[in-house]
């Protein structure tokens, strides 16, 4: 989805997430942003990767090369939770410049523990050839929707979210493949990259909700604000883990100051 005219400004949803999630920030940012929405790939409508090479570096390459097709160069860079650490890899990469990022609820560190058990039985032979695929036929709406408001919790879901965001997307069975592989890949991808934070001279806005149960603040950006030269972060209080479609002003008044910072960064500097 492209809209709106302005500097560039790619939108990146996280997992079990589709584009459809940005339609009222890219309305509201349209009219000084040329919004460009992307599918992650295998979710929403995207086809999806190799489930051999699903991980960050794959997805941003892939994603950079649609949004230069496209025409984007030197974008800011809006990630939430999954598509925040595609953006932080994007940048490792230096892939088409980007100027800034913006990572909303994003996980950037090795957390401790094990992914819950869903993950760990789609890393299995029996979960990808029978768990997946019966989840995609049997699983009932309402037990959709009482996962989706485990996700917002402790905030609720904004009207509307559970006909207009395409939910269902999620559950489908390639799907379904492609998030477990890509979920499953995440930790060890992370590791791979947390030493080259520092060498992120981009400005960065971090926000995350204070409350927010599925990436934890004090795990994920609390530390990685400390990591990047040049990070700022907004706790969102009383935030869960979707502050993109509960805190819309905020994400925005981020994103006007994020384009700000870009400009001062990338301004000639005087030899005087």
């Amino acid at each position: 989805m492209v809209r709106g005219q302005g500097p560039d400004l790619i939108l990146l949803h996280g997992a079990s997430g589709n584009l459809r999630e940005f339609d009222e920030l890219s309305a509201r940012l349209a009219s000084r942003f040329r919004v460009i929405a992307l599918d992650r790939p295998g979710l929403g409508h995207s086809e999806g990767l190799d489930l051999a090479d699903v991980g960050l570096s794959a997805q941003a390459r892939h994603l950079a090369r649609a949004a230069e097709l496209l025409g984007a160069f030197r974008p800011l860079i809006l990630g939430h939770s999954y598509g925040g650490a595609v953006a932080l890899t994007w940048a490792i990469e230096g892939l088409l410049s980007p100027a800034g990022l913006a990572l909303v609820s994003a996980p950037t560190q090795p957390w401790p523990g094990r992914l819950d058990l869903w993950y760990r039985l789609t890393q299995t032979r029996l979960g990808q050839t029978w768990a997946i695929p019966a989840v995609a036929a049997l699983l009932p709406e309402f037990w959709i929707r009482r996962m989706a408001r485990g996700v917002f919790a402790p905030e609720r879901a904004p009207s509307g979210y559970f006909t207009d965001k395409g939910i269902r997307l999620a559950i489908r069975r390639r799907t379904l493949l492609h998030n477990t592989a890509q979920v499953n890949r995440l930790l060890s991808d992370i590791r791979a990259q947390t030493g080259r934070y520092p060498t992120l001279t981009l400005p960065v806005e971090l926000l995350h909700g204070s409350d927010d149960p599925i990436v934890p603040l004090k795990i994920h950006s609390a530390p990685l604000a400390r990591q990047l030269p040049d990070a700022r972060l907004t706790v969102l209080h009383g935030a869960g883990h979707m502050p993109h479609l509960t805190r819309p002003d905020q994400i925005e008044t981020a994103l006007d100051r994020l384009l700000h910072r870009a400009a001062l960064h990338n301004a000639p500097q005087s030899q005087y």
